[in-house]
């Protein structure tokens, strides 16, 4: 489960993250990343990173589809400290994640956010 400071809950930060953030896909997800860079924000503690999770019905039944999210927040909580103070991430599953192994999937997130955070991939 990611804490509540760390979960992306409105409509509004979904859309900014897949209009105006930058996209990776990967043959089992989509990654989007916006990384906010605020020069006016005062000195005080950055907001931490935030994650959401857009998981269609072409996934499969509400079985799989819950179990895709599980994993990718399960995967996403593990990786929050690699992303930049205040990003926000959403994380699209394609149809093919219903029958991916939890391997697979930390696959993709890895190297999709690799390539978003400009890192070298493994």
């Amino acid at each position: 489960m990611l804490p509540t400071e760390n979960r992306l809950r409105r409509r509004e930060d979904f859309a900014a993250a897949v209009r105006r953030g930058r996209r990776a896909g990967r043959p089992l997800l989509v990654v989007h990343l916006r990384s906010r860079k605020d020069p006016h924000v005062a000195g005080g503690e950055a907001p931490p990173a935030r994650a959401g999770f857009v998981v269609s019905k072409a996934i499969g039944n509400a079985v799989a589809r819950n179990l895709v999210k599980r994993r990718l927040r399960h995967l996403v909580r593990e990786r929050l400290a690699l992303l930049p103070a205040g990003s926000l991430v959403v994380v699209r599953a394609l149809p093919g994640a219903g029958e991916a192994g939890y391997d697979e999937l930390a696959r993709d997130l890895h190297t999709a956010l690799q390539r978003l955070l400009g890192g070298p991939s493994r």
